[in-house]
């Protein structure tokens, strides 16, 4: 490896460690100025306001990482670029391409240690984050409480319109059982209740229908005790859920929850797109940066600062815009994920072959 190599190298990782530095610590005063009251007013103990924004940091690091890694590459590139040592490199016969090269490498580097972070200490981290915001600040949006569906077993499905996660109570309640692909009962009620001092189900404005060919009988009650082969905090998921596992943890929890008929299924899907997506996107964003700032430009770094500022913001904002989606709608989790990188990689191309000329 040679000197110049060695020098965009240290430049590089020196440049987006010093923009984590700088943009975390006023992230982190901005939180706490908006959350200091609820803070006193919940009279939450000291370490776990600590422990809060350890797990913060990490949280808001992970987000907006490639935005900081964009900022980096711009600012010291276009510092290189203004001092003309840009064009001394390639002036001496060293062509672009060999030019990007050390940055592949820094860039090699960041994604690597995103893709580990991204798989082992950021699901931690998350876990501590959300329980701790839904816990003291937030009380709403933890679970999805309307509409939930549910298969518990081979035969049997449920479905509850809405579900209150305090009072462990489900409207509109329905179970069906199949066998041989044969609707063979089916149970609805009113409401049901989990009875933690009985540990069972109590339903009320009870029918069961039972099918046998082409016969049909009810049975109707107003109330009755029962069990059922599932947990009543299962019928409703906590959302973050995908979010707080490791991979290999992810892999069986997504499985599990497709084979279940989970409402959520395509917001984990999304969750372990990122995992990969992310990383890579170091790549793309690094190309983009060095290409549109190795040479000099009328109105100098600022010029390049607000180009980078806004396309690392448009960046993340397609990516929010599509995981919006995923959670509203049927959109693709695997084309919420990778649409924003494969766009801004054909974007990266255009860019490169033009700054080669």
């Amino acid at each position: 490896m040679k000197i110049f190599d060695k020098y965009i190298i240290k430049k590089y990782l020196f440049t987006f460690l010093t923009m984590l530095s700088l943009f975390i610590p006023i992230a982190v005063m901005i939180d706490l100025a908006e959350k200091i009251d609820k803070f006193k007013e919940k009279e939450i103990p000291f370490n776990d306001i600590i422990n809060y924004y350890y797990d913060f940091v990490w949280y808001f690091a992970n987000l907006l990482f490639p935005v900081f890694l964009f900022l980096a590459v711009i600012w010291f590139t276009s510092k290189l670029a203004n001092n003309t040592e840009v064009i001394a490199v390639l002036s001496s016969g060293i062509s672009f391409s060999r030019f990007l090269r050390p940055y592949i490498i820094s860039a090699s580097i960041i994604a690597v240690f995103s893709f580990l972070a991204g798989m082992f200490i950021i699901p931690k981290s998350s876990l501590r984050f959300n329980e701790f915001r839904f816990k003291y600040i937030e009380k709403k949006n933890e679970r999805r409480t309307t509409d939930l569906f549910k298969k518990i077993n081979e035969n049997e499905y449920v479905f509850v319109s809405n579900y209150d996660p305090v009072r462990k109570r489900g409207t509109n309640f329905s179970l069906e059982h199949f066998e041989d692909n044969k609707l063979k009962f089916k149970i609805l009620s009113n409401s049901i209740r989990w009875i933690e001092e009985n540990k069972n189900f109590r339903l009320f404005g009870y029918t069961k229908r039972l099918f046998n060919k082409d016969n049909e009988r009810h049975i109707s009650k107003s109330r009755i005790d029962t069990i059922f082969d599932f947990k009543i905090e299962n019928l409703s998921p906590v959302t973050y859920k995908a979010e707080t596992l490791t991979y290999s943890l992810l892999n069986k929890f997504i499985e599990k929850e497709r084979l279940s008929g989970s409402v959520l299924i395509n917001d984990h899907l999304l969750v372990r797109h990122k995992r990969w997506s992310l990383p890579l996107s170091s790549f793309v964003l690094t190309i983009i940066a060095v290409s549109v700032s190795s040479f000099k430009r009328r109105g100098g770094m600022g010029i390049n600062l607000t180009f980078g500022i806004t396309l690392g913001f448009i960046y993340i904002f397609f990516d929010k815009v599509f995981g919006i989606l995923v959670n509203k709608s049927t959109f693709s989790p695997a084309l919420a994920a990778w649409l924003p990188l494969f766009v801004f990689g054909l974007l990266s191309i255009y860019l490169l072959l033009k700054s080669r000329r």
